[in-house]
């Protein structure tokens, strides 16, 4: 094996004669981007687009300070300070070969648990023009149910309390706009990545729910100063794992202690809506749209929702990853009745996409066999994908006397999943925020299928509905009899359609 090089600045010029590295001069990038949730994902897509733009002299104020915000971000935290920012983004393609380079556009980094005060002072710079996030579903703060804020979290009563040191980004964003507010600061942008419909808008309204109690006086000066753009993103990347470290080791001689891998199709289309200038992310490929929300709802119930469809399924096959799911004749096959018979007829019309083309374009990039994404990542925290990714599909073809068999189908599969046992007997990981809940209302459902609908936060109050509870409870009683794998067959036989 040739010499191993360590990941960090000082060794970069050594670096960039191996493969891809930045070719702009890092120590002239200023921090205009503080990005909340430095894991794979915000490091395949806006840092990804970020290091392409910062190749253009005219765009030198865009770097990124990233956001360690979670006591279990120490080791994330600690390999990205080690290495300056620096990481490898490792593009795994169609055909197994790996497009490799550095990504340099994290110029700083900060752990929040260590230092809150340094991360709210960041925030509210006045070189710091937008705050983006990718905080997860989950970190959002609400209940499902009612659609409104959750005071009850615990780490929101700290913050409320604490306010000189938040637990929750709601508690930092806070103090950072008060800050600006009292620094006589003009606006900021506050900008989600994660994948919910109306991301912005669902950013906005927990915030401002949040700051109504927490500082009541800031209400008016968020609503004259930050703007809260809608987005919608997409880049499979699945966890790192170990053998990908290895690999880079062995193939390129760079020591990265967390390379991201990621697929190599891309999207991001942005709401145009900023309150103190933008990047021209639009010159590396990004789309700036009046309207985001036609897209967003594709991909949410097309590509988010297939991953679910898939995680569910294949974890009850005994399957680990997505591709292996993918390509069971009879899961693709069950993916595509869905998409094209249940999820396709909400949509509308998309103008400039075309829709047969986008839903082939995702059964091939599920089943791209050199992306090894774990179905126990998938499936982690279903109990907030779901009513996002799923629930809206159900809802709107019930209201239009259209079918929901697939979709009740998949909810099925999901009680008998979160018993945490699969069609092979083997324990099954679940990793859910309301894993008691789940369970507990999974083992009543043995008895009583409908159970587990009574799951109001997840479920709201789909069990009236006579004819979504019908569906449910004879996939659900069809998967119990007779195996998972018969049960798609038979469901499958039943609708010839597909995408």
């Amino acid at each position: 094996m040739e010499n191993i090089i360590k990941l960090n600045q000082k060794n970069l010029a050594e670096i960039s004669t191996k493969i891809t590295s930045p070719t702009y001069n890092r120590s002239e990038i200023k921090t205009g981007i503080v990005h909340v949730g430095i894991g794979g994902f915000h490091r395949s897509h806006e840092a990804f687009y970020t290091d392409l733009l910062l190749k253009d002299d005219t765009q030198k104020d865009w770097g990124i300070c990233g956001v360690a915000l979670l006591d279990f971000d120490t080791k994330i935290y600690n390999i990205l300070k080690e290495q300056d920012g620096l990481y490898t983004l490792i593009i795994k393609e169609l055909d197994g070969s790996l497009t490799k380079q550095i990504i340099g556009s994290m110029v700083e980094v900060l752990y929040a648990p260590e230092s809150p005060i340094k991360v709210i002072e960041k925030m509210a710079s006045s070189d710091v023009k937008i705050i983006s996030l990718t905080i997860t579903e989950g970190g959002y703060n609400y209940n499902e149910a009612t659609g409104e804020f959750n005071f009850e979290n615990p780490l929101i009563q700290h913050d409320l309390e604490t306010p000189s040191a938040p637990k929750t980004i709601f508690g930092y964003l806070t103090q950072a706009l008060k800050l600006r507010k009292e620094n006589g600061l003009k606006g900021v942008t506050i900008q989600s990545c994660d994948n919910i419909q109306g991301n912005g808008h669902m950013t906005e309204k927990m915030l401002l729910s949040y700051v109504k109690v927490a500082e009541p006086t800031l209400v008016s000066w968020i609503d004259e100063n930050v703007s809260f753009p809608n987005a919608m993103v997409d880049r499979i990347t699945p966890a790192t794992s170990a053998l990908d470290i290895e690999k880079l080791k062995e193939t390129s001689g760079i020591d990265d202690g967390w390379p991201v891998v990621c697929e190599p199709f891309k999207q991001w289309v942005i709401e145009d809506n900023f309150a103190a200038g933008r990047p021209a992310w639009e010159t590396v490929g990004a789309q700036f749209v009046k309207d985001v929300v036609p897209y967003e709802k594709m991909k949410l119930s097309l590509l988010n929702a297939g991953h679910s469809v898939l995680g569910i399924l294949g974890a009850l096959y005994g399957y680990s990853t997505i591709d292996e799911a993918a390509n069971d004749a009879d899961i693709s096959s069950f993916l595509r009745i869905y998409m094209g018979n249940e999820v396709t007829p909400t949509l509308g019309d998309l103008e400039g996409v075309n829709l047969k083309n986008y839903k082939f374009s995702l059964i091939q990039r599920f089943g791209n066999t050199y992306i090894k994404d774990q179905i126990e990542r998938i499936c982690s925290e279903s109990s907030a994908k779901i009513p996002i990714f799923i629930l809206p599909t159900v809802y709107n073809q019930l209201e239009n006397n259209r079918i929901i068999n697939h979709a009740a189908f998949i909810i099925a599969a999901f009680a008998i999943y979160s018993v945490g046992v699969n069609e092979n007997g083997s324990q099954l990981m679940i990793k859910d925020a309301m894993e008691a809940v789940l369970t507990e209302k999974a083992i009543l459902s043995r008895n009583n299928p409908a159970a587990f609908l009574e799951i109001e936060s997840i479920f709201g109050q789909l069990k009236n509905s006579k004819t979504f509870l019908d569906a449910y409870t004879d996939a659900y009683q069809n998967i119990v009899k007779n195996g998972i794998e018969k049960s798609v067959k038979d469901i499958n036989s039943t609708i010839l359609n597909e995408i």
